[in-house]
């Protein structure tokens, strides 16, 4: 195809799109369409399309209907602003001789039902454009003398060439029941004071930018524990993300070697390693080094050590311990991956590096470590923010102790197990939300940095 048709193709798909837009219908629709803003389905309605019609037409009036009614979505909207102002109260019952309490307003339901009938507004706003262009469309066709679709024209064109629209459309109501509410819910949390602190757990209040001030304020209690926790949130995950690629790439390497006996075996244990649940490997490996545990008992009777160390106990040796630990488990599953990417490295590289004079290191340096990251770039990005939420190995092993740098955050905490504790153990639930927001912002920014700059993105083509 010539540039000049490639030109001329892509203008009719512009003018097509511009033909389906809602501005377009608005302006080329006249009266009827004009008043299907207003009743909608009543472009479908006068195109022939009955059903069609009666079907916008009943989302129309559930959408008013919810809107109006008591206690719809006009009551938790203008309930929003001030999230509810009377508390429970509580009276005494002369005749009962007992306190009886009358419900007052709860915050957390007027912020749960005020977010879900924002979604609500969206997803009907939605479905009235797309009335508005259905009618269009509709009598568009009906004026040329062309057929204008039944429902069952369009349910038949669902299962074929809208099928896409069809699929998609359970897991699409799935993503936003319990995926866009309850982030939109946590995200508006993060701006109130919604905590059992003050008693804030039933009627709380918005109280702005205050808590993310809080957060970077190094003289509040909060804010001299987010620096620490954030800072080793993010050397753990470099650690344990980059030692367990190193070193799985090494072994991968040895046991892929021509020299090297018995591959099978040994990719059997690593593969058997993976096999058993992780949870019950950090609870033994816990239990193995406490004070009185295997390995310090172990080194005591051979008479290299005097007393137990501080594996758990010091929070130096904690850290090391955690990043240590994590290698055993984290590198049979680099060795597995990297197994594959080392078979598929054409040989004729290392064979033109081999007659370059290139010794073992300079062939791995050249060859393998360039090819292994461009393939594994996405992985390791991956891998970097399962590690920043990698609330299993710290949780398990030492809890986040062994010392606190704060009221709730301990030396070996990580972001994601801070917040853990300030909503379970503190039922600070704003600053958690807070804590969840930033913690969002650090993963993003740093995975979009690193992949948009690697060779993997900026090369899709393939490895040269």
């Amino acid at each position: 195809m010539s540039t000049k048709e490639m030109t001329k193709a892509a203008e009719v798909r512009r003018k097509n799109v511009n033909k389906g837009s809602l501005s377009y219908a608005l302006k080329n629709g006249g009266p009827v369409v004009w008043a299907s803003c207003l009743i909608m389905g009543l472009g479908n309605l006068m195109a022939g399309q009955g059903f069609k019609a009666l079907l916008f037409l009943l989302i129309e009036i559930a959408f008013v209907t919810f809107m109006v009614i008591p206690n719809g979505g006009f009551h938790w909207l203008g309930l929003l602003p001030s999230l509810g102002d009377t508390p429970t109260q509580e009276v005494w019952n002369d005749e009962l001789f007992i306190y009886e309490y009358i419900q007052g307003d709860n915050s957390q339901q007027i912020l749960l039902y005020a977010v879900a009938t924002m979604v609500a507004i969206v997803a009907f706003i939605v479905i009235w454009r797309a009335s508005i262009r259905s009618g269009f469309a509709a009598l568009s066709l009906k004026r040329n003398g062309k057929k204008v679709p039944t429902f069952i024209d369009d349910c038949k064109e669902l299962l074929d060439t809208n099928i896409h629209k069809l699929l998609m459309f359970p897991p699409f109501m799935m993503l936003m029941i319990f995926t866009i509410v309850p982030l939109v819910y946590m995200m508006l949390m993060a701006f109130t004071n919604y905590s059992k602190v003050g008693d804030h757990l039933t009627l709380f209040d918005w109280v702005g930018l205050d808590n993310f001030i809080s957060l970077f304020d190094s003289t509040s209690a909060l804010g001299r524990q987010f620096v620490p926790v954030l800072t080793w949130t993010l050397i753990w995950a470099f650690f344990a993300t980059f030692l367990n690629f190193f070193a799985g790439t090494v072994m991968a390497m040895i046991i892929n070697r021509p020299s090297t006996r018995l591959k099978g075996f040994w990719r059997t244990v690593f593969s058997l390693t993976i096999a058993v649940p992780q949870f019950v490997s950090l609870l033994i490996i816990r239990t193995m080094f406490k004070p009185e545990g295997a390995v310090n008992s172990f080194l005591m009777d051979m008479g290299w050590i005097e007393t137990a160390l501080p594996f758990f106990t010091d929070a130096m040796w904690a850290r090391v311990t955690i990043i240590v630990i994590n290698m055993w488990v984290g590198i049979p599953y680099t060795v597995m991956s990297v197994t594959g990417i080392l078979q598929n490295i054409p040989a004729e590289q290392y064979e033109a590096a081999r007659i370059d004079g290139a010794n073992a290191f300079q062939q791995f340096m050249n060859v393998t470590l360039p090819y292994m990251i461009f393939v594994m770039t996405p992985t390791l990005i991956s891998s970097f923010t399962g590690n920043i939420n990698n609330f299993n190995i710290i949780y398990l092993l030492s809890g986040g102790g062994p010392t606190y740098v704060g009221d709730s955050a301990g030396q070996t905490d990580l972001l994601v197990t801070w917040l853990y504790k300030l909503t379970i153990d503190n039922q600070q639930y704003n600053l958690a939300a807070v804590i969840g927001i930033l913690t969002f912002i650090v993963l993003a920014t740093v995975s979009l940095i690193t992949y948009r700059s690697s060779g993997s993105y900026k090369n899709e083509e393939g490895f040269k």
